[in-house]
């Protein structure tokens, strides 16, 4: 699967959106595989955290001055974050960017593979919980319940995903939509 998503997001562009009220951030798919399963892992923002409260999502953050791109940061992040040494990453390839609706960020997405079993180090001021999901029960979910929500440019239907009493929504089950359309086609 990963030569398959590494293909596929070599071929595309990627939209990009240049906007300057928007603040850029970056974000991870760190997929793993376990016994023969693909999984993706997502966190729980913790109630600590100015945005997102107590969201599902991926792991990564805002830019900072310092950073050299968007990739950097978003494995900066992810070391901050979850304790996920940027060497232990297999970068597949970059998503479109996508805005969030009511915090005002562009996030650019990248996809990764990562080890596992992995020694994770949670930084329990930003994040509540590691949660490990099976690639294919989200593609199962794939055409799940919609919910009316507006986009930055027009009124749009939008999946919201849900495993396990974990319910994915907003630009995090935008971007995951990203990924399962793309490895689906």
């Amino acid at each position: 699967m990963e030569k398959r998503i590494g293909k596929a997001l070599a071929a595309r562009k990627c939209r990009k959106i240049k906007d300057g009220n928007l603040v850029p951030s970056a974000v991870l798919l760190p997929l793993f595989q376990n016994e023969g399963k693909r999984y993706i892992l997502f966190i729980e923002r913790s109630d600590k955290v100015e945005y997102h409260k107590g969201e599902i999502s991926f792991p990564g953050g805002t830019v900072e001055p310092d950073d050299s791109d968007l990739l950097y940061t978003a494995l900066r992040e992810c070391s901050e974050e979850i304790g996920l040494d940027p060497s232990d990453v297999t970068i597949l390839g970059q998503l479109d960017d996508t805005p969030t609706l009511t915090t005002r960020f562009v996030i650019t997405p990248f996809v990764g593979i990562i080890p596992h079993p992995y020694e994770f180090r949670v930084n329990i001021d930003e994040i509540s919980q590691l949660i490990p999901i099976p690639f294919d029960a989200l593609v199962k979910e794939h055409c799940s319940e919609t919910s009316r929500g507006n986009s930055m440019e027009q009124d749009s239907a939008q999946h919201i995903f849900s495993y396990e009493n974990n319910v994915i929504w907003g630009a995090t089950a935008r971007i995951l939509e990203q990924l399962i359309d793309l490895v689906c086609r």
